[in-house]
């Protein structure tokens, strides 16, 4: 088992920043990839950025590409998303999910039935 528990969220004007954090517990969290997906009001959820379980595999969305950022830190089971340049339509629940099913590959992982475990989700509301 693995609990997700994000953290970060709020309202932000467009062109500012938010950092959202999950902070991980249960199994070896260093051993497997990590995502962040966003769900707004009335459409599917979508993938923003993965990361492999070393950290140094990144990969985004193209609609966050060169605005977002995926980082982990494995002694703190914590995986962030900094998010610069906001833009109203970045609003959105934004989730947390593990893929400890593919633990120790280095897969790109984009699709949210990849990921077996998913956090409660934090809001983003960027206004214009």
């Amino acid at each position: 088992q693995v609990q997700l528990v994000e953290s970060g969220g709020g309202l932000v004007q467009a062109g500012g920043s938010l950092r959202l954090s999950c902070s991980a517990s249960g199994r070896t969290f260093s051993s497997y990839p990590m995502g962040w997906f966003r769900q707004a009001p009335g459409k599917e959820r979508e993938f923003v950025a993965g990361i492999a379980w070393t950290g140094g595999n990144t990969y985004y969305a193209d609609s966050v590409k060169g605005r977002f950022t995926i980082s982990r830190d494995n002694a703190k089971n914590t995986v962030n998303l900094q998010m610069n340049s906001l833009k109203p339509e970045d609003t959105a629940v934004y989730y947390c999910a593990a893929a400890p099913r593919y633990s120790g590959t280095y897969t790109y992982l984009r699709t949210p039935q990849e990921y077996q475990y998913w956090g409660q989700g934090t809001q983003v509301t960027v206004s214009s």
